[in-house]
């Protein structure tokens, strides 16, 4: 029987250090329901459930950086949306630019490293 594959620790890091920044892009272009949310971001490799995302979402609206709003929904209950706020939008253009830099600081190093061998 074969072990399922672990998780490197370091992608763990990695995606927890980042997956705030990637909500707010998600929400950049308008607002989006949690469950959506969780859809687009376990589409692209970055969470494995919903139990990841609401306690994030939770933490950026105390924070200032989402808004929510509270629609009907035809298939049942209310549903809350999300929405950047203006804290939110400069909060991701400052990861952005931040971003670049250290991608491009990374990139360097590994293709160095990888040379050298």
């Amino acid at each position: 029987m074969t072990e399922p594959v672990r998780e490197s620790s370091a992608l763990t890091q990695l995606r927890r250090g980042v997956l705030e920044h990637c909500v707010l892009a998600l929400l950049e272009s308008g607002e989006r329901y949690g469950y959506d949310l969780v859809g687009e971001l376990s589409a692209a490799g970055l969470v494995a459930s919903e139990g990841t995302i609401y306690p994030l979402l939770s933490r950026l609206r105390k924070g200032g950086l989402v808004a929510t709003t509270w629609r009907d929904s035809p298939d049942g209950p209310q549903r809350r949306y999300y929405s950047a706020t203006p804290e939110g939008s400069a909060a991701l253009a400052d990861f952005r630019a931040s971003w670049q830099a250290f991608r491009s600081s990374v990139d360097t190093i590994l293709a160095t490293e990888r040379n050298r061998s």
